[in-house]
This record gives structure tokens, sequence and C-alpha cells, in this order.
């Protein structure tokens, strides 16, 4: 026998979402695509980042599908939004594998997740759950490219100051707060020869101990 207060229990426990993309196509595939899930229900879309911060507080969904670039506010610039006023919404972030440099501003923004538009349906749904169930999703495929991005801004940093990539390396174990001896145990020199590559670290940083090379590293943002 049908009984209509078990369906609505069970739609009470939907993950309910909202698609934000400027593209109609994409609103419309992503749709159907996850409307088709047993546990997902797609309350609204948007096509602009205001629309999407005005249906977000209105509707009050679980979860958001934040793309990045959409016109009057940008995904980073709503996902802001969003969580200051409701900050018990996830979002999470589905974009291009070129705006990968978008995903340090999104997170910092309070995104619980970031994923490529290529992902298959079906892990873009397991990515929706698991975000929902508070935890953060960042795909292999954007965490190496955050790696990538990291190290070469540190190379370039590195470079600014004419430091080598031994002493790069030195200077990262420094800030992760490691001594001498434990420096030099993991990069298999001796303690003399690291005591050699801090000095000129030293010089090339204008700096005269330990704290303030990391205070540096930390303010110019040398492994950011």
């Amino acid at each position: 026998m049908y009984d209509s207060n078990e369906q609505k229990l069970s739609d009470s426990s939907n993950i309910r979402i909202l698609i934000a993309d400027d593209q109609e196509i994409i609103r419309k595939s992503l749709s159907i695509v996850l409307g088709s899930a047993a546990d997902i229900e797609v309350v609204a879309t948007a096509a602009d980042g205001k629309e999407t911060v005005d249906q977000a507080i209105k509707l009050k969904p679980d979860l958001v599908l934040m793309d990045i670039h959409m016109p009057v506010l940008n995904g980073v610039e709503a996902t802001a939004s969003i969580k200051s006023i409701r900050p018990e919404i996830k979002v999470l972030v589905l974009t291009t594998f070129q705006d990968v440099h978008y995903v340090v501003g999104a997170l910092n923004a309070g995104a619980e997740g970031y994923i490529l538009k290529a992902i298959d349906p079906l892990d873009l749904a397991a990515a929706i759950r698991l975000v929902n169930r508070g935890e953060t999703m960042i795909t292999q495929e954007v965490a190496k490219a955050l790696f990538t991005r990291s190290l070469g801004t540190a190379n370039s940093k590195g470079a600014d100051y004419g430091l080598t990539d031994r002493e790069m390396q030195v200077l990262k174990l420094i800030s992760d707060g490691m001594a001498n001896r434990a420096i030099a145990e993991r990069m298999g020199l001796t303690e003399g020869t690291i005591k050699n590559y801090i000095s000129n670290v030293y010089t090339k940083l204008n700096v005269h101990n330990r704290t303030s090379a990391v205070k540096k590293v930390s303010d110019e943002g040398f492994f950011s």
C-alpha cells in the first residue's frame, strides 16, 4: 500500500541543490543528469552571480553547484556573499581546467569543494553527496594543478632573490619548523652543509635569523 508520509520523509532527505552557470545548455544538462539521481533534487538554476545569491537566500538549498565565470558577480564573489548570509549552505565549484587559479580564492571564500566540468556524472553526484556530508572535495587533477602552481610561485620568488633549488628546499623546511639536524637527515646532508645553506639563504633574503626568514617567507607568500 502506498504510504504518502513515507514518501514525504524520503523526499525531505533529498539533497536540494541550486545550479549556477551562465550557459543555458550546461544548466539544462546538469539539471537532467543530477535530477535523475534518486537522492538529489534540483530546486532552481541561476544564470549570474547575483541571481545565484538571491536564489540561495530565498530557497535555502543544501548545496550550490557554482560556476566561476558568471556576469554581475563571479563564482568567488557569489560564494563569499552566500557564505556571509547563509554559512550553512555548501558550495561546490564546478569549472574548467583553465580556471584552477581561482581555487584558492573560492576556498578562501568558503567553498567546500572544487571540481572540473569534465568530471563523470556519477562522480559529480558522488562529490555532491560527499560535500553535503560536511567533507571537502578537491579532485586529483585540481590538486595536482594547485601543487604545480605553488611550485611555480615558489620558484619565481626564489629566483627573485637568487636562491638555488637546494636553498629553496632548505628554506621550505625551515618555514615548516624543522631544526637543522632534522633538515640534514631529510635531505641526506651533513648538519654543517645545512648551516652553510642557511647562511646563504639569510644573506640573499637580507635577514639575520630563522624568525626573520620565516616571517619574510610568510609575508611574501613564497609557498602559498
